[in-house]
């Protein structure tokens, strides 16, 4: 399959979506025009960066996720011994070692949750727009900690918010994440609304993907979350994921949408090659299997919906 050029070769962002997007993220919504979020959610979203659309997919959806996810990483959820071995490959960006990412994107239960019609409502309403894709991403099973096993957790911006990227992210829960210990999402509201005049404190040379955050972990805020739930943030929104201090798993899978690009031939092309040859993106975050398990499973079938949002299928002219 034919590469296409590639602008997350050393950046985190997924290589299935450009880095920005030509349309600004809606400014302005009421309650005629909200699909899914409430005002409420609405205010919460353009002041904090982030929202939580409760039950996007069904927990029985949700469940028959991670127990795929549970059976292509030959893991039992109910034996602990089967959970620690040593990964699949190397990632590039050593932040993610050892956090739990698992090399799958284009599985049948990871479309279905990515064509559920409130998952691509809630992603409408912090758009302002109905032709969308979807990101081809992955999932994650993040292990409580042990001796071996270790990672400290991290705060990172995919996209350098000097650049005012015009894109969000999202992740759906698989499995409840109430428990503050659990290593799940986290992220620094404060930061985002605040990251103007904080930069003007910071060293000229800062890395502008790795925020100094020494003296913002009163400001951390870990979300909490129940299977189902699906989390957008903005990605000017410092993220990232937390060190699982508990006796539980998370698991999650990412799912994010971003306003379609059908007159770039190139990039429509290799995703639709993507999903229908079972290929992983190529990038700084994105290793790929070395393996190609995803090989071992059938090609997953779309809704007319799902098709629109692979870019298989137009979106109609309104």
């Amino acid at each position: 399959m034919r590469k296409i050029k590639n602008d997350h070769q050393d950046i985190p962002g997924n290589p299935s979506m450009s880095k920005s997007s030509v349309h600004q993220l809606r400014e302005n919504a009421s309650e005629n025009t909200l699909r899914v979020l409430t005002m409420e959610q609405w205010e919460f979203w353009k002041h904090n960066g982030y929202v939580v659309i409760k039950n996007a997919v069904s927990k029985k959806q949700a469940t028959e996720t991670a127990d795929f996810l549970w059976e292509f990483e030959s893991k039992n959820p109910n034996n602990s011994k089967t959970w620690y071995a040593q990964a699949y490959t190397e990632m590039k960006m050593k932040e993610l070692t050892g956090t739990g990412m698992i090399e799958v994107y284009n599985n049948q239960h990871l479309w279905n949750n990515r064509q559920t019609q409130k998952v691509y409502d809630a992603f409408v309403d912090v758009w302002g727009i109905e032709k969308l894709w979807v990101t081809i991403d992955r999932a994650n099973l993040n292990f409580p900690l042990k001796p071996g096993f270790e990672y400290k957790g991290f705060i990172h911006w995919d996209y350098d918010p000097e650049t005012k990227p015009q894109n969000v992210q999202g992740v759906l829960a698989l499995a409840d994440q109430t428990d503050p210990n659990m290593g799940g999402f986290q992220c620094i509201p404060w930061l985002y609304k605040n990251y103007n005049t904080w930069k003007l404190t910071q060293p000229e040379d800062r890395d502008h993907f790795k925020p100094d955050v020494s003296n913002l972990q009163d400001k951390i805020v870990k979300v909490p979350m129940e299977a189902g739930d699906l989390l957008i943030f903005n990605s000017s929104e410092p993220h990232g994921i937390r060190p699982n201090n508990s006796d539980k798993v998370r698991i999650a899978q990412y799912i994010s949408m971003m306003p379609a690009e059908e007159n770039n031939s190139e990039l429509k092309e290799w995703r639709i090659n993507s999903w229908r040859n079972k290929t992983a993106p190529e990038g700084y975050a994105f290793p790929g299997d070395p393996h190609k398990r995803e090989q071992n499973y059938p090609t997953a079938e779309l809704t007319e919906l799902g098709e629109k949002l692979l870019g298989l299928k137009k979106w109609e002219r309104k």
